[in-house]
């Protein structure tokens, strides 16, 4: 089986696989590989039909995708790594580590979510045409950054989502809604490791995005508490939904913590 494609570097254990989002690449965690390589071997992927891995829509799930990294990991032989997945790749690399579970010592969420059931028609709706889906797209990226975000770098961010094709992108989304709810809380609840949140923002009734403050929760960390009572939750506050490129610092420097506490 011919892997996804995937950059390598460092060595150290545990490894660290990374995971991208919804229309994004590898690339987004240029600045945690540079930092945690040094110590850890580290591991960053390009899902299926996303960078520089090909893919159809009908290949396109969330448990092919966690096959794929999963695939990846027994491939490279990697030793118990942690699993850290932004956005979309939260609920793929809780896949990735239930199908790989010799190869998995703890999983990130990173600044995830969970769709309601509301949404499936609202997408439906949306997403209808291309000229929809690319307005509902552009609108859904530029909804993730704030004013204090990089302006370079947010553009960028957005233009690359809206380089995705509409077939692809639609049938991820709509996806997306399916696995969160039907799959989402039942594999959260069945993993057997570690479990580290990153949290920076949430969606309101109204749809909107925003920033987190200290100690303010919301009811998908209250549904992480309930289906993993043992994770350690932690919100890095003020900044938009791209915690590693927003604040790479605070980023990395939790993931080296967490990363220790495993070692010890």
């Amino acid at each position: 089986m011919t892997m996804i494609n995937h950059t390598a570097t460092g060595g150290g254990a545990p490894p660290l696989v990374f995971v991208h989002g919804f229309a994004c690449a590898q690339g987004d965690w240029d600045a945690q590989v540079a930092h945690l390589s040094g110590q850890h071997r580290t591991v960053a992927v390009d899902l299926r039909a996303h960078g520089a891995s090909p893919g159809t829509a009908r290949d396109c799930s969330i448990e092919r995708f966690g096959a794929d990294v999963a695939e990846v990991m027994r491939g490279l032989a990697l030793p118990p790594a942690i699993l850290v997945g932004h956005s979309m790749g939260c609920r793929v690399v809780i896949e990735a580590a239930l199908q790989a579970p010799r190869h998995t010592a703890a999983v990130v969420l990173v600044d995830g979510s969970q769709f309601a059931p509301a949404m499936e028609a609202v997408l439906q709706q949306r997403l209808a045409t291309a000229a929809g889906f690319a307005a509902a797209t552009r609108a859904l990226f530029e909804d993730m950054f704030t004013p204090a975000s990089d302006r370079a770098t947010a553009i960028a961010v957005i233009e690359r989502a809206g380089r995705l094709p509409p077939e692809i992108g639609a049938r991820l989304l709509l996806d997306l809604v399916r696995y969160d709810i039907h799959r989402l809380e039942h594999s959260l609840a069945a993993l057997r490791v570690p479990v580290m949140v990153l949290q920076t923002t949430f969606s309101n009734e109204k749809r909107e995005r925003k920033s987190l403050v200290p100690g303010q929760t919301t009811p998908y960390l209250e549904m992480v508490r309930a289906k993993v009572p043992a994770a350690r939750i932690e919100i890095i506050p003020r900044v938009g939904h791209f915690p590693q490129l927003d604040a790479p610092g605070e980023t990395n420097a939790m993931l080296a913590s967490f990363a220790a506490s495993l070692r010890g």
